[in-house]
């Protein structure tokens, strides 16, 4: 480990960015299914069904998290096997997510390889990974950083050049300067290693009320990201059960008039009739 950080920081690789308007995994609508929600998930077949017709285009999948016992790499293989290749069936993209505590880093990597060297019994693998990038477990924020630019750097290494990766992160409020999840996040220094940025902009969590306040909260999230990182966007709004129909429709709205990507409402259980209406403007519906 230690001679492997030691090349890292001599040679850190970094991605290409060949795609102008972002790698295809994180394009269009999207769906997530988090560690939570295999037990009640049902058949993973009728479930990529109901994506794909009501058009979404990429299933994030949670692979595992830092809060699972140490000896599990992948929460549910069997079912996360079964969507990847009912999604592809269908053309879909799939994206693996997960998260870390930036502490056990030889865990973390284990598990980001895990995800990257998955593969369904008919040899089918993810689109691409995202790193959840939000757990405070490690500080002061100084270490913190450090060990999510190291795992990042790791993680690039291990995927290759051209490999899709995203981050996924805080909204614009929770790193900022002052006390908040993540204050002053390394915005520019982690963009070198991903090639699409997913801000976690929950107006849901008091963060706007109303669909004009959603709208505007929506928006200044993607704009602020884009010009932090020079990276696409994807935004993943609220919590759509805590959310009006006219709030869905406004986070949508303003991710696209932001020049988001794609978007994606937190999450698929939670998808009502005017979730899909909401990502409709980005080829859902």
């Amino acid at each position: 480990m230690a001679a492997l950080l030691v090349a890292l920081a001599l040679n850190p690789p970094v991605a290409h960015h060949a795609q102008q308007n972002g790698p295809v995994a994180y394009r269009g609508a999207g769906a997530w299914i988090d560690r939570y929600d295999f037990a009640q998930l049902g058949d993973p077949q009728a479930v990529v069904s109901d994506m794909a017709l009501h058009g979404v285009r990429t299933l994030y999948v949670e692979t595992a998290s830092w809060k699972v016992p140490r000896s599990i790499d992948i929460v549910a293989p069997e079912q996360t096997a079964q969507l990847i290749t009912a999604a592809h069936a269908h053309g879909m993209q799939v994206v693996a997510w997960y998260l870390p505590d930036f502490v056990h880093t030889r865990t973390d990597m284990r598990r980001v390889e895990a995800a990257l060297a998955f593969r369904s019994p008919d040899g089918q693998a993810f689109d691409s990974f995202a790193l959840d990038i939000e757990a405070t477990a490690l500080n002061p924020i100084a270490r913190r950083n450090t060990a999510l630019i190291e795992l990042s750097r790791m993680i690039r290494t291990a995927a290759g050049p051209d490999y899709p990766l995203g981050a996924i992160v805080p909204d614009q409020l929770s790193t900022s300067p002052g006390p908040v999840l993540w204050p002053r996040f390394p915005y520019a220094s982690t963009a070198r290693y991903y090639d699409v940025f997913l801000p976690m902009a929950y107006s849901s969590f008091n963060r706007a009320r109303g669909a004009a306040a959603v709208y505007h909260y929506t928006e200044s999230n993607v704009r602020f990201v884009r010009r932090a990182t020079h990276r696409p966007v994807h935004l993943i709004g609220g919590l759509t059960d805590e959310m009006s129909t006219t709030e869905q429709a406004a986070a949508a709205r303003g991710a696209r008039d932001a020049g988001a990507i794609g978007a994606s409402l937190y999450k698929y259980q939670r998808y009502d009739t005017a979730s899909w209406a909401a990502l409709s403007v980005f080829g859902a519906g």
